[in-house]
């Protein structure tokens, strides 16, 4: 199974997007998001995958908001794949070429300190978005 490419535009919870409401996703999940600014050899060699799919479904993709957050070229995880074959020369690209169509925080720093500022107190619009997410994953408990 490979990787699919990121969607056109990252989805409506991407902890990457500056208008997703703070502490939709665990604790865990945003203190994946900084290890990515580092310089390439330091980075995590695994590609950051969409929040919206488990990491084996066949509909898995690369996280937009990832992808236009980060430079692609700086990437270790998009080198790794590429050269295991988790992702196609074309995803590889589109990677690389990807613009995002939202804005999105400068690094996964600013991301993950949004994300879990109201961790423990999610507001109205959060506790929405869990609700919704918790239906479309079968991995989270």
């Amino acid at each position: 199974m490979t990787t699919r490419p990121p969607a056109p535009r990252p989805c409506a919870t991407c902890p990457y997007r500056t208008d997703v409401p703070s502490g939709v996703w665990s604790q865990k999940d945003y203190e994946k998001l900084p290890p990515f600014d580092g310089p390439t050899w330091d980075q995590p060699p695994r590609l950051f995958i969409c929040h919206q799919h488990d990491r084996d479904d066949n509909g898995a993709r690369v996280c937009g908001g990832w992808a236009g957050c980060h430079d692609g070229d700086q990437l270790l995880a998009v080198r790794v794949a590429s050269i295991t074959g988790e992702i196609t020369a074309e995803t590889t690209e589109a990677i690389r070429n990807y613009t995002s169509p939202v804005p999105l925080f400068a690094s996964g720093a600013e991301a993950a300190a949004h994300g879990m500022r109201d961790l423990h107190t999610p507001g109205p619009e959060a506790l929405h978005a869990m609700a919704k997410i918790n239906l479309t994953r079968t991995d989270l408990a």
